[in-house]
């Protein structure tokens, strides 16, 4: 609990799902900002992980709440963060996923922490997961080029004029660059998105 009684990295009134243990022992690292991050985005991918065992940390740009949109206009559900963006380290986590939400990615993108971070898990050869906007940031640390991918449609120039090849899929999974890249188009794909994260860490080895 955070000390102003709040649930930390989940929403106000949420409570711990039962676990099925898919993923035990593996832990996960969400990026995101404290301000525009897309509602479903974030707590979506939490939710059916923290289902399936895994230990699922968010970590935001500061300590403070982290305040959610729908469809990047309405306010959406606050969020209090396990951590900040400067506090994480890649070596403590399996997978890390970068949540959409187009004020969220565009900040995000400009962010050292963050930026260093992905590259991390990338050279570790840990999966990073990208959907919406998120894979904004792909183009910024040089993880696009020569991989597979998709995102929401407006990115497509960026992320193919930083050397990806982009398709139209509800999600896209490319193990051809030495870490499983996971990547979907909108908000409707965050179901299908999250299971690839949960078939990606539960087909994979835990942290050295």
């Amino acid at each position: 609990m955070s000390p102003d009684g709040k649930p930390d990295g989940k929403p106000d009134g949420e409570v711990d799902a039962k676990t099925d243990g898919t993923l035990a022992g593996k832990a996960v690292l969400v990026l995101t900002t404290n301000y525009g991050t897309d509602q479903d985005e974030l707590q979506k991918p939490v939710r059916t992980l923290r289902e399936a065992g895994a230990r699922v940390t968010v970590a935001a740009q500061k300590d403070e709440d982290v305040r959610t949109l729908v469809s990047d206009r309405r306010p959406g559900d606050v969020v209090r963060p396990d951590t900040t963006l400067k506090n994480a380290a890649a070596d403590d986590f399996d997978a890390v996923i970068v949540p959409g939400g187009t004020l969220n990615a565009d900040r995000l993108r400009t962010d050292d922490s963050a930026r260093r971070l992905l590259s991390a898990f990338a050279d570790a050869g840990k999966p990073v997961a990208a959907i919406c906007h998120g894979p904004w940031l792909l183009v910024d640390t040089g993880l696009a080029r020569d991989r597979e991918l998709t995102s929401y449609p407006s990115l497509r120039s960026d992320l193919e004029n930083a050397g990806g090849t982009w398709v139209d899929r509800e999600v896209v999974v490319d193990t051809s660059g030495g870490h499983p890249l996971i990547t979907s188009r909108k908000p409707g794909d965050v179901d299908a998105f999250a299971s690839a994260i949960v078939r990606s860490l539960a087909g994979g080895g835990g942290r050295a």
